[in-house]
Parts: structure tokens; C-alpha cells; sequence
């Protein structure tokens, strides 16, 4: 794995972070709609990468990433700091549940967050604290975000399929509906691989549905004109 991934106009270091630049985030920054808004928190921030791509998005939005591992906590900062919109994001280390400031709520919340919540833990810590459900549980993620969100604001997150659906029930207890949500396909003859999931509090008639295939062909690693198309902003 580089330690550093560049972007159009942006770099990642990516060598504290347990979790590197990966597909999902990248979809979800790219499929979010960050038009009109002014406050986004990035839960789980890595590396920074989501806010980052966020932050080129959308030129005027002040974006705060929290980060509970300090090691990528620091990473992130140093990554904001690099970035040419260094005076619209700051990193802050601190357990979600316990984070409070003055900037909130947000319009926008936004997480790639840990999803495997059973099955054999891995041997590195780190990367076990992020990618299990351990320090995060769902319905602390969605009751910390149903407190820092603007009542009119959305909350975005991509997940594994099953999950998904999974959360998006869970999601309703806590007042939630579902806005928009987009289905992955790793090629067009696999299953359903993720789900990107907008959701709201307010407007819950018709929740507006789509797909997206990433690769071409059954062993393709070209990417499909579709998925080029929704991230050509970024990649080289």
C-alpha cells in the first residue's frame, strides 16, 4: 500500500490510519449531495479522505473530521493541513458519543462506518476498533447523530448490503427515514455488494432509488463509464 495517495487536487498520507483510502468512502463522498451545505461532520474521519473530498466539492462548507484513534487522528490532521482548504477543516480526538462544539448541528453527517458485527476479530488492534462494532455501535452512531444534526440536515453512510437494510430499520426507531440509497455492484453479474444510504428526518414520502456498477466484466479492472463518471473529479 502507498503511503501516499494523490488525487487531482489533493493528497492522503495514509501510513498511521488503520483504514486506507478505500472504495466506499470514495463513492459515498462522490454519490453525497453536498449542494447548500454550510456544516458537515465526518465521523471517523481515518485519514481525512471523506472530508477532504468534500471539502473540494463544495467550496464554502466548514467540515470537522472526529478521529477516536490518535495515530490517525494526527494523520488526518496533518492531511487537512496540507490541503489547499486547510482553513475550512480541523480534526478533532475524541469518541464520538463524547463530542460536542460550538459549530453544531450539522447540515450534513456524514461516516463510513465500522460494519462487521460478528465473525473472528483480527489480530491488529487498530484496524479491529475500526472495522468491528465494537467502540461504535449502530444505535449509539445514529443517536449521536440524530443529537449533532440540524432537524432539517441528512445523514449519509455506505454499508455492507445486509447491514444496510439492517440499519435502515434501525434508523426508523430513532426517527429517521430513508432519503436516497444507491445499491453497489462490484460487476454487473455479482450480487449487491454495499448500499450508500442517505437519511433524514423530514420528507420521508418517496426515497429516491438507483444502482451502480463498478467494474466492467466479470474480471475487468477498468471501471465502468457510470462510475467514472460520478468520481472523475478526483481520480488521476
Amino acid at each position: 500500500m502507498t503511503p501516499i495517495f494523490r488525487f487531482k487536487k489533493f493528497e492522503v498520507r495514509q501510513e498511521q490510519s488503520a483504514m486506507k483510502v478505500n472504495t466506499d468512502s470514495i463513492l459515498l463522498s462522490s454519490w453525497v449531495h453536498v449542494s447548500g451545505v454550510s456544516k458537515v461532520l465526518d465521523i471517523g474521519t481515518g485519514t481525512g479522505l471523506i472530508a477532504l473530498m468534500i471539502a473540494q466539492r463544495n467550496a464554502d462548507a466548514i467540515l470537522h473530521g472526529v478521529e477516536i484513534d490518535e495515530a490517525a487522528y494526527l494523520e488526518a490532521k496533518n492531511n487537512f493541513a496540507q490541503a489547499k482548504w486547510s482553513t475550512r477543516l480541523e480534526a478533532f480526538h475524541a469518541p464520538i458519543q463524547d463530542f460536542e462544539n460550538e459549530l453544531a448541528p450539522y447540515d450534513l453527517v456524514i461516516s463510513n462506518p465500522p460494519f462487521f458485527t460478528g465473525g473472528t476479530l483480527s489480530e491488529n488492534q487498530n484496524r479491529r476498533s475500526v472495522r468491528h462494532t465494537i467502540k461504535l455501535p449502530n444505535n449509539e452512531l445514529l443517536r449521536t447523530v440524530r443529537r449533532l444534526m440540524a432537524k432539517n440536515g441528512r445523514f449519509a453512510v455506505v454499508l455492507p448490503y445486509i447491514e444496510g437494510l439492517r440499519f435502515i430499520e434501525m434508523a426508523k426507531t430513532y426517527g429517521f427515514c430513508l432519503h436516497r440509497q444507491t445499491e453497489v455492484y462490484p460487476r454487473k453479474k455479482k450480487n449487491v455488494e454495499r448500499l450508500l444510504i442517505e437519511l433524514g428526518l423530514y420528507q420521508c414520502d418517496v426515497p429516491e432509488l438507483s444502482k451502480i456498477t463498478i467494474y466492467q466484466g466479470e474480471s475487468s479492472s477498468e471501471y465502468t463509464s457510470e462510475y467514472k463518471k460520478l468520481t472523475e473529479d478526483f481520480y488521476l
